[in-house]
């Protein structure tokens, strides 16, 4: 009977599709509120229970910056306010 071979867990962090997920701290989220002068809820939302929130381990109401690559500017950065999953 042939072997068949052990699956190798997903570091979803190192995978190509996933740009690179950064929590901001509480100087930096200060600043980018006054800066955009908004408030926290009116950022788009990413749930705590995201496979890629979850790995670098960011709780509701934390802020994610997200950079990825971009044909045109290089790198797009986006924002994300971490909330807690209605599931």
């Amino acid at each position: 009977m042939a072997k068949t071979p052990e699956k190798q867990p997903l570091d979803i962090l190192n995978h190509k599709l996933i740009p690179l997920h950064i929590i901001i701290n509480e100087e930096e989220k200060k600043e980018l509120l006054e800066k955009f002068n908004i408030t926290p809820e009116q950022l788009p939302k990413i749930t705590h229970t995201d496979p890629v929130t979850v790995a670098i381990g960011a709780k509701p109401g934390q802020i994610v910056k997200i950079i990825r690559k971009s044909h045109t500017a290089q790198k797009a950065v986006a924002y994300r306010l971490v909330v807690e999953s209605n599931e």
